[in-house]
């Protein structure tokens, strides 16, 4: 053992710094604040990006797992039926606990058979402790030919501590999806090396501009603001690197896959 005295982060279960939560998309305020987070926040932009056409086009009945505040609810075509669920424990776990979402316990989704055509899970899948049952249950309610949709972290701090369990490749995730019964399996990378650098600095400047915890000196304040032009140009770049293709190293990755 060294002489350093070291945490066992096996034991922590809270952040020492967490983004703010997901704004609710019901309001007008909570609309402006979600186009300015989506500037700041490259993992919530890349996945707006990837999913705004294949939501537009969606039909039939969509159902959002783990929906937290709903954020891409706004993309779904409006001809398309929405149905959003999350667990018992989200609101204590993850401070989500919004209207029209049915929560549930237990691995088992409130969900009939072969009831949707779309099912959408996005930055759920590395909450879920045991990500086949989770997937087999996607597959149950799914119509034949229906379509999934995940997205997942890669290149991401841990979150939600201690729920926070797995990071997945390319590779895991087409075996996971082929194990389970889906076919047609496509990975896309969100972004590249540029856009995990800028999202690494982003971070560290994050937490003097949006100080947590009890008061935050008038130093670590003023400190804070004089950050603010450089951190917006590190997301500039980032917002435009995320125009080319992915890299080996990426913020996370957005899939793509089919029920037989």
């Amino acid at each position: 053992m060294s002489a350093l005295a070291r945490r066992n982060e096996a034991l922590r279960n809270e952040e020492h710094w967490a983004p703010p939560l997901f704004a609710d998309l019901t309001t007008v305020r909570g609309r402006l604040v979600s186009r300015i987070r989506r500037l700041l926040d490259l993992q919530a932009a890349s996945i707006w990006r990837d999913l705004k056409l294949p939501l537009n086009d969606a039909t039939g009945t969509v159902l959002d797992v783990g929906a937290g505040a709903q954020p891409y609810r706004p993309l779904i075509n409006r001809g398309a039926t929405y149905r959003a669920i999350d667990i018992a424990e989200a609101s204590e776990r993850f401070g989500y606990e919004m209207p029209g979402t049915v929560y549930f316990s237990g691995d088992d989704w409130p969900v009939e058979d072969r009831a949707i055509d779309l099912v959408l899970a996005t930055e759920t899948l590395e909450h879920v402790s045991d990500p086949d049952a989770f997937l087999a249950q996607a597959r149950r309610v799914l119509r034949n030919d229906g379509q999934l949709i995940l997205t997942v972290p890669f290149a991401a701090r841990w979150h939600y501590i201690p729920h926070d369990y797995w990071r997945f490749t390319p590779s895991a995730l087409r075996m996971l999806l082929e194990r389970n019964g889906f076919t047609d399996v496509v990975v896309f990378a969100r972004g590249n090396e540029l856009t995990v650098a800028s999202a690494k600095v982003i971070a560290l400047m994050l937490p003097f501009l949006l100080p947590q915890g009890r008061g935050p000196s008038a130093f670590r304040r003023v400190f804070g603001l004089t950050l603010a032009p450089l951190l917006i140009i590190v997301a500039l770049l980032g917002q435009i690197s995320l125009g080319g293709q992915g890299g080996d190293d990426c913020l996370g990755y957005t899939v793509f896959a089919r029920s037989s």
